[in-house]
């Protein structure tokens, strides 16, 4: 039932059509679930109906009623803009690492970009790194300081590239919400060893880098995602032999974690897929997502989703032993 890592992508059933409209429908089903409570709670900065019904409880109040907004639109404008301020705080960073003569200049020093570049100025390499509390994420300082320097700035140099053709010459604005085939979407190569440094610079770190620099084309493929995926599919299998795609279980060890390795090309699609119903919704209440920022709204309304089953995720990792790569 585990996935070692050296095999680094999902069962082959997973890129098959028939499974990827089965997710795709247990994604549309669910998401009726989560999007009234995401508006109304502004993406979590309101409080629930459930959180008040258990403080009242532990004052004695029998019973508590929120009075509930009927001004949606407001809601979810408010949800946007928060999300885009929020998002923007730290975007200067990535887009100066992304900076094509700047790159150019490191080739003659890949030993500085490695430790002032991405150990100091790339926020979520800078996090990962100076974050002591997590010991799961001993394996992944130690991968990084054995890692080489030419590679690191190789595989950064390559993700530049790539970003800049693919918004410069792949994606149309007027097209790309039209797109209802994962192989359309044309980021498999991303998935490949040229745009990864396997412990340092995986799905969840590269997809983070893009998606700070081109918020349009390429979503967060991070540690909430993907645990949100799995409730959005109802923690179904749809034919997978060893459980859920979106996870690696450990029986043996008791030990679960979102799947590191997830292929970036069908989370793509499936966070492409989440922003039509969030788009839908926002047309359903008057309400405008700038399509430069369609990522960061999937984004925030995934990280909701997540937000809903902390407790539960919490347990589920709990026994997680040191080697996890939660953000690589």
């Amino acid at each position: 039932m585990y996935r070692h890592k050296d095999e680094r992508s999902v069962e082959a059933i997973c890129y098959e059509q028939d499974h990827v409209q089965k997710v795709l429908s247990k994604i549309k089903e669910k998401f009726m679930d989560y999007i009234n409570d995401f508006i109304e709670l502004e993406a979590g900065c309101g409080i629930s109906q459930k959180t008040v019904e258990k403080i009242a409880k532990g004052l004695g109040i029998q019973e508590v009623k929120i009075k509930k907004s009927k001004n949606t639109s407001q809601k979810f404008k408010n949800i946007i803009k928060e999300a885009i301020n929020d998002f923007e705080k730290d975007r200067r960073k990535y887009i100066a690492i992304f900076d094509e003569k700047a790159l150019e200049e490191y080739k003659d020093d890949p030993l500085g970009f490695k430790s002032t570049v991405l150990r100091n100025d790339c926020p979520i390499i800078h996090a990962t790194l100076y974050n002591k509390r997590a010991k799961e994420l001993d394996k992944y300082r130690y991968e990084f300081n054995i890692s080489d320097a030419n590679e690191l700035l190789d595989v950064v140099t390559n993700l530049y590239y790539f970003g800049r053709d693919y918004y410069d010459n792949f994606y149309d604005q007027d097209k790309y919400d039209e797109i209802d085939n994962y192989e359309d979407l044309k980021i498999s190569d991303l998935d490949t060893e040229d745009y990864t440094v396997y412990g340092v610079i995986g799905g969840g770190i590269k997809s983070h880098m893009l998606y700070k620099v081109y918020p349009a084309v390429f979503p967060n493929r991070s540690r909430d995602a993907l645990w949100a995926m799995w409730y959005l599919t109802g923690k179904q299998t749809f034919g997978c032999k060893m459980d859920s795609e979106f996870l690696m279980i450990d029986v043996e060890q008791s030990i679960t974690q979102q799947n590191y390795f997830y292929p970036y090309e069908l989370f793509a699609f499936y966070a492409h897929q989440i922003y039509q119903l969030l788009k839908q919704k926002a047309i359903e209440n008057d309400v405008y997502i700038d399509p430069e920022y369609r990522y960061v709204v999937v984004d925030t309304f995934l990280s909701f989703v997540a937000k809903q089953h902390e407790d539960e995720i919490s347990f589920l990792k709990q026994q997680i032993k040191d080697g996890g790569y939660d953000y690589a």
